[in-house]
């Protein structure tokens, strides 16, 4: 894919705050520190478009991106062009912060997958090193009930030697009970999957609310 532009909309904590509705969302879902601004950095093709920290539970507030991308032809011209926008959900699973405050990320996440009339789809990273964790399986199961298309990435594959990459993807879809072709290996350290995320982010943007 050629990036063409993308760009920084906001930070809202709030629903009042959230841009208007323009261009099909795809929100970004999973455990703190599992490298979903990372992702979001590879596929805008920006080292900072999305802020990357090595502390956990850095990301509070949800955060909007619009990335105008194209498709490349056989020859490397321009093809076919998309504006999606990115959605950065904050973390879960991360004990920092009062009580209080974790559940007040909680409602913000939820009355965003619930009520935003532009989101299509839900990416939900899992660490492809770790495979899914307890809660991970948790946040897939709510994901199920919602009205969204589901995509599952797992991220940091370069973690693994490469023999190890094809089995340990076939394990993440038999634990998460999903067939081998839905869950889609990434690396933003060697650019794995960068190419078949981003059909999969089209045709999920692109398809019915």
């Amino acid at each position: 894919m050629m990036i063409l532009s993308a760009d920084f909309l906001v930070s809202a904590p709030t629903r009042q705050q959230w841009p208007h509705d323009g261009p099909p969302e795809v929100a970004f879902c999973g455990r703190s520190n599992v490298g979903k601004s990372s992702c979001l950095n590879t596929l805008a093709q920006r080292k900072a478009l999305a802020r990357v920290s090595n502390t956990p539970g850095r990301t509070r507030l949800i955060n909007f991106f619009d990335v105008h991308a194209a498709e490349k032809t056989r020859s490397g011209a321009r093809g076919k062009e998309h504006v999606v926008r990115l959605v950065d959900l904050p973390g879960y699973g991360h004990a920092a912060g009062s009580k209080t405050e974790r559940d007040g990320w909680r409602k913000m996440i939820e009355e965003y997958l619930t009520k935003r009339d532009s989101l299509r789809a839900l990416a939900l990273l899992v660490d492809g090193e770790l495979g899914p964790q307890p809660n991970d399986l948790e946040m897939l199961a709510w994901s199920r009930t919602l009205p969204r298309r589901l995509l599952i990435i797992a991220t940091k594959l370069d973690r693994l030697p490469k023999t190890r990459r094809e089995s340990q993807l076939q394990r993440i879809a038999t634990k998460l009970e999903i067939p081998r072709e839905d869950v889609l290996g990434f690396s933003a350290k060697e650019s794995i999957g960068e190419d078949e995320l981003w059909r999969a982010l089209v045709r999920a943007s692109e398809g019915p609310a």
